[in-house]
């Protein structure tokens, strides 16, 4: 009890956006100081020895004895002690190093997921040295880090829209009213577009690859000027390198299926809503954040299918961790 008390007297405590793609980190008198890709990268005896940016870079690279992984999967934490490792390791980096510290932590959590998924995160929290740990579920740490006024007596919506997972939110009074929970967002949108670019081209391709498509010339919308991408992958039947030419049209097709789950999360979520909370929403309209808020126009087709009015968050990418910041700063309130 005493160890913690006087390692918090060298700690500054910090926000976490533990997220299935990127983790995110806000110091608190600083801001946002770290934005890493979540990956880790094991030795052949499980030893970690790269994490975020460094890790990636070698994801589908690595020799036998080097494994790159992503320690979480749709969310929540499927590699428990890879994901302690690399809190622990942003923890230490964003204290300069220091391994004497044990900060307070806010730290974002998927909607809906279970008691068990929610300890496994508390715990490796605890285990990379937080003293305490505080969870926060992701839609309304979004929605604060949007600025929306959610203690105010008036329904808002908020769509984050995540790498495992898109989280839905009718929030009012400071709390959830309503929410729900798809594990269909940014990855499985690479996933779709692997199997295309396999199926329609005989081209294997690397989650790396779908992502740089995903961003370059995906859509959610017909574009007034379409565009055209050159990429690179294995042959199927050769096994040999070869180069194709892909349709942003062609890529939009092959992104349908994870959209229109998103926007029937989004129907079902409104069909449910409160009435009074329901003409609110259609005054001030629906908020969009999260990686997959980035898509080209995908407010513009969440318009046409709702009729509401959508707009995206300003930083859509840093939303949550922006809302796990400004919880920070509330903590000794």
């Amino acid at each position: 009890m005493f160890l913690n008390f006087f390692k918090g007297l060298f700690s500054t405590d910090i926000g976490i956006d533990l997220g299935t793609a990127n983790i995110l980190i806000y110091v608190k008198g600083k801001g946002i100081v770290c934005s890493e890709p979540s990956v880790v990268a094991n030795r052949a005896d499980g030893t970690p020895f790269a994490f975020g940016a460094a890790a990636k870079m070698m994801l589908g690279k690595t020799p036998g004895e080097i494994n790159a992984i992503r320690p979480l999967k749709d969310g929540v934490i499927a590699y428990f002690e890879e994901t302690e490792e690399m809190i622990k390791y942003f923890i230490r980096r964003v204290h300069n190093k220091h391994s004497f510290v044990a900060p307070r932590i806010v730290i974002s959590i998927p909607y809906g997921i279970t008691k068990v998924e929610k300890k496994a995160v508390e715990d490796a929290t605890i285990a990379a040295g937080a003293r305490k740990v505080y969870l926060i579920d992701e839609p309304r740490a979004a929605a604060i880090g949007a600025g929306l006024a959610i203690n105010e007596p008036r329904g808002c919506m908020i769509v984050d829209i995540g790498g495992g997972t898109t989280e839905v939110a009718i929030l009012s009074l400071g709390g959830i009213v309503l929410a729900n929970s798809i594990r269909y967002a940014g990855d499985k949108m690479d996933q779709h577009l692997i199997e295309y670019i396999r199926n329609e081209h005989n081209l294997l391709i690397g989650d790396r690859t779908a992502e740089n498509i995903k961003i370059n010339i995906g859509s959610a919308f017909p574009q007034e000027e379409e565009m055209e991408m050159d990429i690179s992958g294995r042959e199927i039947v050769s096994g040999l390198p070869r180069n194709v030419t892909i349709k942003s049209e062609k890529i939009r097709q092959a992104l349908q299926p994870p959209i229109t789950s998103i926007i029937n999360i989004i129907k079902q979520t409104l069909e449910k809503t409160p009435p009074e909370l329901s003409s609110d929403i259609a005054e001030d309209g629906i908020v969009i954040a999260g990686g997959g808020a980035l898509l080209r126009d995908l407010d513009k087709r969440i318009e046409e299918e709702t009729g509401l009015k959508v707009r995206v968050a300003k930083d859509p990418l840093t939303c949550v961790v922006k809302g796990t910041g400004i919880v920070l700063d509330s903590l000794d309130k």
